[in-house]
């Protein structure tokens, strides 16, 4: 039977979050009725450079704590203790070092997305191809993070999960699309603040009942364990992927590239990481109380037949946050801590579809297939591309089962595949379009190589410490994901040097520079704003008769 109330709770929330994304929406269109040129790509995609430090803060780690995050660091705690919660640490630790390493860097180049870099130096055609794994990334995320959303709903208020994920996505879609960032990053502080107190009102009325036990008696085993060699090297592959994983995201250089200074850039990543580990502590104590609950005391009814369980099902702890919410608290209380999830939701899905439409506008319609687009155009095929985002991740989200798998594959990608190019483009100069193919394919094939249980996708390759499951695919503990980022990375440099020497020592000829990137350059090309990263030695224009212009960005005329 329909919760109404807690219907009208949710509708509440979501009014609330449309009211402001209307509003920021207006505070946008004021800035670009005062610009000469009308509305600017910079303006929506970026609000115009103009984010400060505390609304930046708060957006980017309300795109990092979503649903998942959530639903994510409850499960973790209640499986298995701290060291089996991987992702706040993980997060956190991508949010510090990307503000180290790549903040700065792409910020002072007054880059647009995160893929600039790579179209400028490797040329825009071959550089769209990392938009692939990018674009798949957000979508699927999106997808994912929307389904989750339905199935929460629809524990705690039995309403439908179809009519609950469009609606959602209607709602997060539609103030994207009229108020691009602006809209984003000022909901997404409404948002944050309603997962903070949501989730800490959750804490105490879900322990103020005798179904808990003292959590403080087994205490120790909230550390958990990882086990032996074996899974210490899973534990240590999936670690890493986390860290460095969690870089080469749109939703985080979007943040990144919206600040108002470079430092400014600095600073949110670093505070928005502590920020991170913050909010994960009322998910994980929710994990904590589950796991020390005797759930025969509730009215937990998980096969439907009046049988009860003595804890939660292993094929239902992914949902141990709104079982949580149903069985241990008050319904007023279930329904503040539901707008919370619904809040974490809605600020990772806004942001992942504004940053999948940003990318496609800029780097594939504006830079691959009409470079003489303007602004309008641009802006117009944004806005589109959000609409095609958001109904391609809904579809996703009701009709694909292994959603979470098709994710998980493409964070993998992600991680082994665009993550390495960051590093190249961004740190080695002599870095080329050969490389970057090459490290692309190798990449590919290397993660492909090791297969994906959650797909049903079978390890063409069984590496060291490969494990066989009876009737299921089997568990690669070999750390295959770092070694398939490392041989992308090995690939990307090596065939780059070695493409470099042997055209500039005129062992190939000129001709056979068929990507036109290392002698055989065209003496015309799309440059962006800031054109520093355009890699040409100044050796290789000598030998082939080209005027080099420096002034900071290598020039060929």
């Amino acid at each position: 039977m329909i919760d109404y109330l807690g219907v009208v709770a949710i509708v509440f929330f979501y009014l609330l979050i449309l009211v402001v994304g209307i509003w920021a929406g207006r505070k946008a269109k004021d800035v670009n009725s005062m610009s000469i040129d009308g509305e600017q790509t910079e303006e929506v995609m970026l609000a115009g450079r103009n984010i400060g430090t505390l609304v930046g803060i708060f957006t980017m780690t309300a795109t990092w704590v979503g649903g998942a995050y959530i639903n994510g660091t409850a499960e973790a705690l209640y499986n298995g203790g701290l060291l089996g919660c991987q992702a706040p640490f993980g997060y956190a630790l991508s949010l510090v070092i990307g503000g180290i390493l790549f903040a700065k860097k792409m910020r002072d180049e007054g880059y647009i997305t995160m893929l600039d870099p790579f179209q400028v130096k490797y040329g825009q055609r071959v550089g769209g191809l990392l938009f692939i794994p990018a674009l798949l990334g957000e979508v699927f995320w999106t997808a994912a993070i929307l389904s989750a959303l339905g199935a929460t709903l629809s524990v705690i208020l039995a309403i439908d999960m179809t009519l609950s994920v469009i609606i959602s996505a209607i709602i997060a879609v539609f103030y994207t699309f009229t108020g691009g960032l602006y809209a984003v990053a000022y909901t997404d502080v409404v948002q944050l603040f309603c997962i903070f107190v949501g989730l800490w009102v959750c804490v105490p009325a879900s322990l103020l009942q005798d179904k808990t036990k003292d959590l403080s008696r087994n205490a120790a085993d909230w550390i958990g364990t990882i086990g032996g060699f074996k899974e210490t090297t899973l534990w240590i592959d999936c670690m890493l992927l986390l860290i460095f994983g969690g870089i080469p995201w749109q939703v985080y250089f979007q943040r990144v590239l919206s600040s108002k200074s470079s430092s400014g850039a600095q600073k949110l990543s670093f505070v928005a990481g502590i920020g991170c580990i913050l909010m994960a502590i009322p998910p994980a104590l929710i994990g904590a109380i589950a796991r020390n609950t005797d759930w025969r005391l509730t009215n937990y009814n998980p096969w439907n037949n009046g049988t009860k369980s003595e804890s939660i099902l292993v094929d239902q702890t992914n949902m141990v946050v709104p079982l949580v919410f149903q069985h241990l608290t008050p319904k007023w209380v279930a329904f503040i801590g539901l707008g919370a999830v619904s809040a974490a939701v809605m600020s990772s899905a806004d942001s992942s579809v504004l940053s999948a439409a940003s990318m496609f506008a800029h780097n594939i319609w504006k830079l691959a297939i009409r470079p003489n687009a303007h602004e309008e155009e641009v802006i117009c095929v944004m806005r589109i591309a959000i609409i095609a985002v958001g109904f391609c991740a809904t579809l996703m989200a009701l009709t694909i089962n292994s959603i979470y798998g098709l994710w998980y594959l493409c964070a993998d990608l992600v991680y082994v595949i665009l993550f390495p190019q960051l590093v190249c483009v961004v740190y080695f100069k002599h870095s080329n379009t050969y490389g970057s193919v090459t490290g692309y394919i190798v990449g590919l094939l290397l993660r492909l190589s090791g297969g994906e249980p959650l797909l049903s996708f079978p390890a063409f390759i069984h590496y060291p410490m490969y494990e066989e499951v009876i009737k299921e695919d089997g568990t690669q503990f070999f750390p295959f994901r770092t070694m398939a980022m490392l041989g992308s990375f090995i690939a990307c440099i090596g065939t780059s040097y070695l493409s470099e020497y042997l055209f500039a020592n005129g062992i190939l000829p000129v001709g056979m520079d068929f990507l036109k990137c290392v002698v055989n350059i065209p003496p015309e090309r799309i440059a962006l704003h800031s054109d520093v990263s355009f890699n040409v030695s100044s050796e290789t224009l000598n030998a082939n008769d080209f005027t080099m212009i420096h002034s900071d960005s290598y020039y060929v005329t």
